[in-house]
């Protein structure tokens, strides 16, 4: 079952917390050079369910995202998540 939610650019901006961040690359290093300190060339960490659709800011919603796939999934989630 699909759920179309609509977003709007405030709930966008919602602040990520850093720590949640920090926590989660030290539990999953960078997949190109396996660093969990440092920036990870060509991949950005992407929120599974998104921040401004109510899904956590925590690690076991993060994954990592080549630049490319999470340029195309944020430009599917400003639409608000339709086909």
């Amino acid at each position: 079952m699909m759920v179309l939610l609509m977003i709007t650019q405030a709930e966008a901006r919602t602040k990520r917390s850093q720590s949640a961040e920090v926590e989660f690359k030290q539990q999953h290093p960078c997949p190109a050079a396996g660093s969990t300190n440092r920036p990870c060339k060509g991949y950005v960490i992407d929120h599974i369910v998104p921040i401004a659709c109510h899904g956590a800011d925590a690690p076991s919603n993060m994954q990592w995202h080549t630049v490319a796939d999470a340029k195309a999934k944020g430009k599917w989630e400003r639409t608000g998540y339709r086909k």
